[in-house]
């Protein structure tokens, strides 16, 4: 199976995509999620619980359920996989590491098909998308997902994720040499890991 891997040469790429992002591709809203505000949803640009709520503008409908506790904010680098069926790409998965910082220091957890992230004690969430925001055509979507966790560490309690700033992972525009094609895309992202209230 041929691979068409698109990456990023040097790191100077690397940082500057991710001061852009300020930690999945566009996946389906399950049925029956909300398209307008969460009843309960947090405002925007007020603190809960002592912690800086991330800017919504916009995308208010992805906001965290009134008193959830942010538990970790990472920051996601890696790529977005997706694979040409002979008419057009289909995602797979994703494929990304979290970081402590958006510099890419101190890895905090792995990213990967589900959507799945695993911490580095172990602990695992695996989201199902509730609802979802395109601020910028030019990048996969701003996401809202419950959290099912599993397992010790940080996502031990986590019910709640986002997906925010996101800088490229779009499918590619052009179409693929043979079916089985994969292109793996560059993206970053923040991610938002929130306990229940």
């Amino acid at each position: 199976m041929k691979k068409n891997a698109f990456r990023w040469f040097g790191r100077s790429s690397v940082v500057v995509a991710a001061a852009l992002a300020s930690a999945c591709s566009e996946a389906p809203v399950a049925p029956g999620a909300a398209t307008t505000p969460a009843s309960g949803a947090v405002a925007v640009g007020k603190t809960n619980d002592g912690n800086r709520l991330p800017d919504l503008t916009g995308c208010e409908r992805l906001a965290a359920p009134v008193g959830s506790t942010l538990v970790l904010h990472a920051f996601g680098i890696g790529v977005q996989i997706y694979r040409w069926n002979g008419t057009s790409w289909g995602f797979v998965a994703p494929s990304a590491t979290l970081f402590a910082d958006r510099a890419g220091h101190g890895a905090v957890a792995t990213h990967f098909a589900g959507p799945t992230w695993q911490s580095n004690s172990g602990g695992t969430v695996v989201g199902t998308v509730v609802d979802h925001c395109t601020p910028d055509v030019a990048s996969i979507p701003w996401l809202s997902l419950s959290g099912a966790p599993d397992g010790p560490g940080i996502f031990a309690k986590v019910a709640f994720i986002q997906r925010l700033n996101t800088v490229g992972g779009n499918a590619p525009s052009t179409p693929g040499s043979v079916v089985g094609d994969e292109a793996q895309v560059p993206y970053t992202a923040d991610y938002l890991f929130y306990k229940a209230p």
